[in-house]
C-alpha cells in the first residue's frame, strides 16, 4: 500500500510574474492545484522545506487542504531551474482513491548479467521507468526484473516484467528495457593534411601561399660561396 504524507499549502492570491518572483525570493514554490472532480484549478504555494520533506518521506500520495476541504494529490509535474536545480513550479493533481490512475514507477534490474560478468559486455538500461495503471492505494515504490540470463548481444523489453494482477502496463510491451552490448574500442583519429586548406589572418582574410618558398631545412647559398664558385670557373677557363 502506498505511503501518504501531509503537506501544508497556501492559496496564492497574486498570480502575476511579480508575485511569483517574490515567492521564490522568500523560499517558496508557486504551483497549481487541479481538482479531480472538475476542470477548475487553484493557484497555490508551498515552502521549499515542505517540498523537500515530502520528497524525503518516500510517499507518492499527499494529503492537502484546499478551501477548507481535505484533498488527496500527486506531484504530477515539477519544474527545475536548469543550472541550480531549484524547484521553480509544481503541479498537484487531485485524485480519487477509488479511481485508477496512470503513473510512472522506477524499474530496478536485479542479478548479474552473464554477458557482462563472463563475456565482457556492457549493460545498457534503456528504460528506467514504466507507466502503469492502478488504484492510488496500490502504487508500488518500484518494480524489478532479473537480468542474470542476459547474454552478450541480447536485449529485453518491458513486456517481460511480471506485474501483479492489480497493475495494468501502459508502456508498450516492445519498449526496450535493457541490453548487453560490446565494449566500445577507443580509436585514435587520423588527421589528414589538406593541401587546399585555407588559413586566415587576424582580420579573417585568406593568407595566400608564397610560390617558390624554400622548404624548411633548405638554406640559401651564401654570397661567399657564389664568389668562390665564380673564381673556380674563371681559373678553369684560363
Amino acid at each position: 500500500m502506498a505511503n501518504e504524507h501531509q503537506i501544508d499549502i497556501n492559496k496564492r492570491d497574486n498570480t502575476g510574474k511579480k508575485g511569483v518572483k517574490q515567492l521564490r525570493r522568500k523560499g517558496s514554490i508557486p504551483g497549481i492545484y487541479y481538482s479531480p472532480t472538475s476542470e477548475s484549478s487553484t493557484p497555490i504555494f508551498l515552502t521549499q522545506s515542505e517540498y523537500h520533506e515530502a520528497v524525503k518521506s518516500g510517499a507518492r500520495i499527499f494529503n492537502i487542504s484546499v478551501g477548507g476541504k481535505k484533498q488527496t494529490v500527486l506531484f504530477k509535474s515539477v519544474q527545475y531551474h536548469p543550472v541550480t536545480e531549484q524547484v521553480l513550479h509544481i503541479d498537484l493533481y487531485g485524485i480519487r482513491m477509488d479511481k485508477p490512475i496512470n503513473i510512472k514507477i522506477p524499474v530496478h534490474l536485479t542479478g548479474d548479467s552473464i554477458g557482462v560478468t563472463e563475456e565482457g559486455g556492457i549493460l545498457n538500461q534503456a528504460s528506467n521507468e514504466i507507466e502503469i495503471q492502478c488504484l492510488p492505494a496500490d502504487i508500488p515504490e518500484f518494480v524489478e526484473t532479473d537480468i542474470s540470463e542476459l547474454n552478450l548481444g541480447d536485449s529485453i523489453s518491458v513486456g517481460i516484467i511480471e506485474l501483479d494482477e492489480k497493475f495494468t502496463l501502459i508502456t508498450p510491451e516492445d519498449t526496450v528495457l535493457a541490453s548487453v552490448t560490446h565494449a566500445m574500442k577507443e580509436i585514435e583519429p587520423v588527421v589528414e593534411e589538406d593541401e587546399d586548406e585555407v588559413f586566415l589572418d587576424e582580420e579573417g582574410e585568406p593568407i595566400e601561399k608564397e610560390e617558390g618558398k624554400e622548404k624548411e631545412g633548405d638554406k640559401p647559398a651564401e654570397e661567399g660561396d657564389n664568389k668562390s664558385q665564380s673564381k673556380d670557373k674563371g681559373t678553369e677557363s684560363e
